[in-house]
């Protein structure tokens, strides 16, 4: 057996473990059970993989994601690490093979889906070999309040019942107080020993916007900042998804669908392109698990909104894997509010069940919603204080103008009232703004005592003060009568005008200067654009070779070391963090031929 350290410097090219990793490695290495939560990018992978490769036998890893098991699989056998996959992708003849090895001894690491593991078959195999671990990744699926729950998660505790002795560690980047003692519950952990890290992703800027023409507002984002990066486009539903990727193609973008309703070969395709090559866009429906290790993802955008602040930090985490800048886009509008009420309202279960889902949705709206600090917000969802602002939202770096709504509020809840509490935004809308529509008139609208009080602001900023009135509580949408508005009993002070109320302003459209090539390239110094491009391509030529992503090879940030450092040496090469020793005789030669071209000045 090696030590973890050996691993870490010789297996995977790192000279240091990130906290609490060592520990847990430790704790796993004892014999002992954990449970752990890490920001996804926070090296999660290395807590299981390393105590796996250090101990007797095989490391088995439970993974609901098909993708994900593949994507590490190539990544472990590109740094010379013995792993294999079974899931229901793999063929007959090929699982028989995967099989054999595990009983002969030579396989590390074995990921498997979970209603493969529970197959009596699967787990006789088991009893029969030497397990060193059991890992259970994405561990929140085993929760009933979570946005990503698994029915066959909830049986995995037979593993404690009939594997007593081989230590257990579930990992999971999205769990609150709540998911977490039913993690522990659920799969009989309630022995381990907890390590929750930092939630923070210090590279991701968050972006909340309202709606306004969000194609547009997309298409200036792209180009702006990301005109040649690869990113993710989340959408509530699958036309939604299709449609917008095909318009992406039109502005001239690479840009694929992925959801469940496309054959499976062809969601396999857009996989495969996203992964290998440079500057694709993925347009995905929000229930989208694809759950890859790309870590050049540059910015993930949402045109609906989450229900859940879980789902959004989980998707939005798919950005900035590297340690890089990335930015996180959210627009979301009033009609969002109106889908996932409606969806909360007739979804399965208890009304206990619905009931938490209207608490997360509200969670998620005040997000939306907030002046202060996004990232600050976001942290405190997650029981974690941030002290200061984090400077890197776009709160705190174009803090929001407030003004006094109390007189626009009360027109607006009066109005609601007035039209019997039967009518959705639009209507009372345009009954405050002195509409002359056929609905107005037809209701006889135009001779209440409200019509026409609210001509100082705009459709859009009236919007802005019903969205605003809704997560502050003094509104209510009823799902169930087409978004109707309906007061609440908080309302009252403010119809009596024993309570102001201070609002968000609209901000004012800003057009940024489109920029060329992507935030990452322009980051790199002109004098060294040349090598940086050699650099690249010959990463590039390599993982097609090898019929695996480019990052699989070298990530960008290993390549960036290699642009400052430029080693000469195969002694000097391997001082690079993520260059290990099979990389270095993989992949070595053909990096040394590119920086000798290129020779220190």
């Amino acid at each position: 057996m090696s030590s973890p350290q050996s691993i870490l410097e010789h297996t995977f090219g790192y000279t240091r473990f990130r906290d609490p990793q060592r520990e847990v490695i430790d704790t796993l290495m004892d014999g002992q059970d954990a449970l752990v939560l890490m920001p996804t990018g926070g090296g999660k992978s290395l807590c299981y993989q390393i105590p796996a490769l250090a101990r007797e036998g095989c490391g088995v890893v439970i993974s609901p994601l098909i993708a994900l098991m593949q994507d590490q699989v190539e990544a472990l056998c590109a740094a010379g690490v013995r792993a294999a996959f079974l899931n229901s992708s793999v063929p007959p003849e090929q699982a028989q093979q995967i099989e054999a090895a595990l009983q002969a001894g030579e396989l590390d690491l074995l990921y498997m889906a979970p209603e493969r593991l529970l197959q009596p078959r699967t787990l006789a195999m088991l009893q029969r070999v030497q397990i060193s671990l059991f890992a259970i990744d994405e561990a929140h699926c085993v929760s009933h309040w979570g946005h990503d729950f698994r029915a066959d998660y909830l049986q995995l505790n037979c593993l404690h019942e009939q594997f007593p002795t081989v230590p257990r560690i579930a990992l999971t980047a999205t769990a609150d107080r709540r998911t977490r003692a039913e993690i522990a519950q659920r799969l009989d952990l309630a022995e381990a020993r907890h390590f929750v890290s930092s939630f923070d992703r210090p590279n991701i800027r968050y972006r909340i916007a309202q709606k306004d023409n969000p194609r547009r507002q997309l298409l200036d984002f792209i180009r702006a900042e990301h005109r040649d990066d690869s990113g993710i486009v989340y959408c509530l539903s699958r036309s939604k998804v299709e449609s917008t990727a095909d318009w992406l193609v039109q502005q001239g973008f690479t840009a694929l669908p992925y959801h469940a309703g496309l054959p499976a070969d062809l969601r396999a395709e857009h996989q495969r392109r996203f992964l290998r090559e440079d500057g694709v866009i993925v347009v995905a429906t929000i229930a989208f698990g694809m759950g890859i290790d790309k870590p050049d993802v540059r910015f993930v955008a949402h045109l609906d909104l989450p229900k859940s602040i879980e789902a959004y930090y989980q998707e939005t985490g798919r950005a900035g894997r590297d340690g890089e800048p990335a930015t996180a886009l959210l627009l979301y509008g009033l009609e969002d509010v109106v889908k996932l009420g409606q969806m909360a309202a007739n979804s399965d279960g208890s009304e206990e069940h619905r009931r938490q889902e209207r608490n997360r949705l509200n969670a998620m709206l005040g997000l939306c919603e907030i002046t202060s600090c996004r990232r600050q917000a976001l942290l405190s969802y997650f029981a974690e204080e941030l002290q200061e602002p984090c400077g890197n939202c776009d709160t705190c770096q174009e803090p929001p103008q407030t003004w006094d709504g109390s007189e626009a509020a009360t027109k607006l809840l009066s109005c609601v009232y007035r039209t019997g509490q039967r009518f959705g935004a639009a209507h009372v809308i345009d009954v405050l703004r002195g509409s002359t529509s056929e609905k107005v008139l037809k209701f006889g609208h135009d001779e209440l005592s409200t019509y026409g009080i609210g001509t100082e602001l705009s459709a859009a900023e009236w919007r802005a003060v019903v969205r605003q009135l809704v997560v502050r509580g003094y509104l209510e949408v009823n799902s169930e009568a087409f978004g109707a508005l309906q007061l609440t009993e908080a309302c009252r002070p403010l119809l009596r005008g024993e309570e102001k109320i201070e609002l968000r302003k609209l901000p004012t459209p800003t057009r940024r200067s489109a920029a060329s090539g992507s935030r990452a390239a322009a980051d790199i110094a002109p004098a060294d654009a040349p090598l940086w491009e050699a650099l690249r391509a010959c990463r590039k030529q390599l993982a097609d070779e090898k019929g695996v992503p480019p990052y699989v090879v070298f990530h960008d940030a290993t390549l960036r070391e290699m642009l400052a450092a430029k080693p000469q040496t195969e002694e000097a090469l391997l001082s690079i963090s993520g260059v290990g020793d099979s990389k270095l005789q993989r992949f070595g030669d053909a990096f040394l031929a590119v920086l000798r071209d290129f020779p220190p000045q």
